[in-house]
């Protein structure tokens, strides 16, 4: 906090005062003006951190309107700048009232730079620390769920969705292509509901046997089938009290279809060859990478079943579509790697960032891992290059890191804008935008805007 630039703008009218708390506050980038119109330009300019501001000001100095109109002004535009108003020595009514339109404080005249000194100072550090604090909690919310690794806006408000649905009981269908991670989903819900101290139970409909999967789900009793040499409970029953995660439900058979909605409905199962109801109280979430929809139209899947399981939808959306996702979880996945295959890789080179922030990634997360696994083993320098990650098929992304492009991409669309936002008025444009006439006359032929 220490490196950034402390910008102090005054707002006094008076000659002699401006002299002297220029000369009395010169350890900080000090800005003087005497009038609103000046102020807000100088704000706009320079985003001080702290302003004064004289309630005396012209045209009306008799008045505290004119000063009252700058503060409300600038607290409008800039609602972290701390504003403290310098009034007149009979003038508590309206220091009041500046207060309560929002500024930090107010002090009266005659000035003693001393004590003026001290507030100011002490208005600058509770500005840095509000920044410090709203930082801390950009960092907070960039790293949301433990277990999750999100930096893009999509995944974080999938993130937020988690929070609010996890300490209910509500059932949960979580959609996504294969390998985005829906079970880690499902466990962060797990973790932060109620039953986190019980049992997660996954189960992948896809990975088990039509013939095998209702015992699997349900449990069985002894002498059900051939080799049912004993009584044997179900994931479900194993899940008691916690949470049961279906996986693939869209690859679930008709036949268990309807068994699964009883169950659902009622909160009790039957073991295969059994007949006592045994009641079970479990949290379901389930996930697929199929359209139910579709399904249903097709004949394949239930629709009372749809609308049991997906009380809430969770839609995952695949790696290449969260930007900037790639690489952070990449750097996450090479220092696990680090650790378990007993490496040292110190990071990836440039081209091998480029090429994991452009690639496709068809498998999602699950691909990355594998590539990352495989290039922690075998890699033979100190950092990953894009070899080592052998990826086929790379378009890189023109994106501008640059920040000078990026910069000047967005200057010309602002100026753009002004200008139509003022019908083409020079002078309103660069007053709008808080650059003098001849700065905006020469970004204008920088960038070919036409008058």
């Amino acid at each position: 906090m220490s490196d950034i630039k402390r910008t102090l703008l005054i707002v006094e009218d008076d000659p002699g005062l401006q002299k002297q708390l220029k000369w009395c506050f010169e350890g900080y980038e000090t800005i003087i003006c005497g009038t609103r119109e000046e102020a807000i330009k100088h704000l706009r300019r320079t985003e001080p951190q702290v302003v004064t501001v004289d309630l005396g000001l012209p045209p009306d100095p008799a008045n505290a309107s004119e000063g009252l109109k700058t503060v409300e002004q600038i607290l409008s535009l800039a609602p972290q700048t701390k504003v403290i108003v310098v009034t007149g020595n009979d003038d508590r009514e309206n220091a009041i009232r500046s207060i309560a339109l929002g500024a930090y404080d107010f002090y009266q005249k005659p000035i003693d730079t001393d004590v003026l000194g001290l507030i100011i100072e002490r208005a600058f550090h509770v500005h840095a620390l509000e920044q410090e604090n709203q930082r801390l909690q950009q960092k907070y919310n960039a790293e949301p769920l433990s277990g999750i690794i999100a930096c893009s806006e999509s995944m974080q408000k999938i993130t937020r969705s988690i929070e609010k649905i996890a300490p209910t009981d509500v059932g949960v269908l979580l959609l996504g292509e294969s390998g985005t991670g829906k079970e880690v989903l499902a466990r962060a819900i797990h973790n932060l509901s109620e039953r986190k101290k019980n049992n997660f139970v996954a189960v992948n409909c896809a990975a088990i046997p039509e013939n095998l999967l209702e015992s699997e789900l349900f449990g069985y009793e002894k002498g059900a089938f051939t080799g049912a040499v004993k009584q044997t409970k179900g994931k479900i029953e194993y899940a008691i009290d916690g949470t049961f995660f279906l996986d693939e439900v869209g690859d679930l058979p008709m036949s268990l279809q309807a068994k699964l909605l009883r169950f659902l409905q009622e909160r009790t199962i039957e073991r295969v060859g059994g007949r006592e109801e045994i009641p079970v109280d479990v949290r379901v979430i389930c996930a697929t990478h199929q359209n139910l929809p579709k399904l249903i139209d097709e004949g394949r899947f239930r629709e009372d079943l749809y609308y049991r399981i997906s009380e809430i939808t969770l839609k995952i959306p695949p790696l290449r579509e969260r930007h900037g996702d790639a690489v952070v979880i990449a750097r996450n996945l090479l220092q696990r790697f680090n650790e378990q295959h007993k490496r040292n890789l110190k990071g990836f080179t440039n081209d091998a960032l480029d090429a994991i922030s452009s690639y496709h990634w068809p498998g999602n997360i699950r691909e990355l891992e594998n590539r990352l696994k495989r290039a922690v083993v075998m890699a033979d320098g100190k950092m990953i290059n894009a070899e080592d990650l052998e990826l086929e098929n790379v378009e890189l992304n023109e994106f501008p890191f640059n920040l000078k492009e990026v910069r000047e991409k967005a200057e010309k669309e602002v100026i753009n804008r002004a200008i139509g936002y003022t019908n083409k008025n020079i002078s309103k444009t660069a007053d709008l935008l808080g650059v003098t006439r001849p700065t905006l006359y020469s970004l204008m032929h920088k960038y070919g805007i036409m008058e």
